[in-house]
């Protein structure tokens, strides 16, 4: 059916825009009165040549989700029919992507299915942490509760990850733009310093010479060294993508010097918050630990958690398996020992969660304060004593002269 993009007024006089899929104009008009908008402009929407080419297509993005959910748990908790709200939210959205995805969930939600059925037919856009958690939203009847818990859950867990994809780019950004202009220092500046002193003809000064035959390596073999760099990248991708890799990779993450102790406290205030949320949902435990444990990111803490989850299966408490997996503080586990002899483990995972929140904040500027002097140091160093390498000649030359 064609698609229709409308505006109107609603009883407010306040102005609304929208799409609309409906066999004919008299079709949108007849929904618009339904909603209490008088129109003042319907037409068909002119068809998009790339809607079938799917990597031209927008990505969903992650705040697109949020606001999503922000609106739909609005719109339920106003008593709205479920199909009328995905109607609104469809016509409303401006991602195509996603347009398309809420018209399809919409569609399997007429004909029958649950709304987790229907989100779950789109992993990469909800995944299983959302969908288990509308089903049981679905289920007490409190699905505008659930989706404003996982409105609040995604804000901050893209806060965390913007947080930490600051404290990784600074410095890799840093020493890329150091690495460049030392090549072109190389490769382009110090052959021209170089024939000037041929010219002049004596012996270089040690560091001098150390220099001009890294640059003549360098400019040599280049090429040999970008396609070393480039298997190399390659090669690692490959190992990370096995099993052996990736367990390897993810266990020496966790060990680096700064790094590490930063990444431990991102996996902790990841793992409290998705499980005190998904807990706190009605959740069963051993299914929001199967969840968490997917969606942990690292092989090591997901290891640790689908130990504890065995664990508990057995009958065991949550905190003893938790110490002895050595990921998690004693901190940690103590808290959580409490919140499950008080029954009160959904609360304390969150102020668990709060609180390393604020350790990752504390982490990432104390991190930043400290790369900053250390890469400072490292170009002077580098660039500096390249520099100074090339002005020796014309030192030394300078002091025969006085003489």
């Amino acid at each position: 059916m064609p698609i229709y993009v409308w505006q109107g007024q609603d009883r407010k006089g306040a102005i609304q825009k929208g799409e609309t899929e409906a066999p004919d104009e008299a079709a949108v008009q007849a929904q618009l009165r339904r909603m209490h908008i008088k129109p003042t402009k319907i037409k068909k929407k002119p068809k998009d040549l790339f809607e079938n080419v799917s990597f031209l297509q927008p990505k969903v993005q992650s705040a697109d989700v949020v606001v999503f959910s922000r609106q739909f748990a609005t719109m339920i908790s106003a008593g709205l029919p479920l199909i009328q709200c995905l109607d609104i939210l469809q016509s409303q959205q401006e991602n195509k992507t996603f347009k398309k995805i809420l018209k399809e969930i919409k569609e399997n939600v007429e004909s029958g299915s649950t709304l987790a059925e229907a989100l779950g037919k789109y992993p990469q856009t909800f995944d299983d942490l959302f969908v288990n958690m509308v089903a049981a939203g679905e289920t007490g009847g409190i699905l505008d509760t659930i989706l404003d818990r996982l409105s609040a859950y995604m804000e901050k867990a893209m806060k965390l990850k913007k947080q930490v994809k600051s404290a990784m780019t600074y410095p890799v950004i840093v020493l890329i733009i150091a690495v460049l202009v030392i090549a072109v220092i190389l490769v382009f500046v110090i052959p021209v310093f170089e024939k000037m002193f041929a010219d002049f003809g004596g012996a270089l000064p040690a560091p001098t010479q150390i220099v001009v035959i890294l640059s003549r390596f360098v400019k040599g073999n280049i090429l040999y060294m970008i396609g070393a760099l480039v298997a190399f990248v390659f090669a690692f991708r490959r190992f990370y993508r096995t099993e052996k890799g990736r367990v390897l990779v993810d266990d020496y993450m966790l060990k680096l010097p700064v790094f590490g102790m930063l990444l431990r406290k991102v996996a902790v205030a990841k793992f409290t918050r998705t499980l005190g949320t998904m807990v706190s949902s009605g959740v069963p435990i051993l299914d929001a630990l199967d969840i968490v444990a997917r969606t942990s990111g690292n092989k090591t803490v997901e290891s640790a958690i689908f130990k504890v989850r065995w664990a508990i299966s057995e009958g065991q408490t949550m905190a003893g398996p938790l110490a002895e997996s050595g990921v998690f503080p004693s901190m940690v586990c103590q808290m959580v020992a409490v919140g499950e002899s008080t029954g009160a483990l959904d609360a304390m995972l969150s102020k668990i969660a709060d609180y390393y929140d604020d350790e990752v904040d504390a982490a990432v500027d104390s991190l930043t304060s400290m790369i900053e002097p250390f890469m400072m140091v490292f170009l002077g160093v580098t660039i500096g004593g390249l520099v100074i390498s090339m002005y020796l000649p014309i030192f030394k030359m300078a002091g025969m002269v006085g003489d």
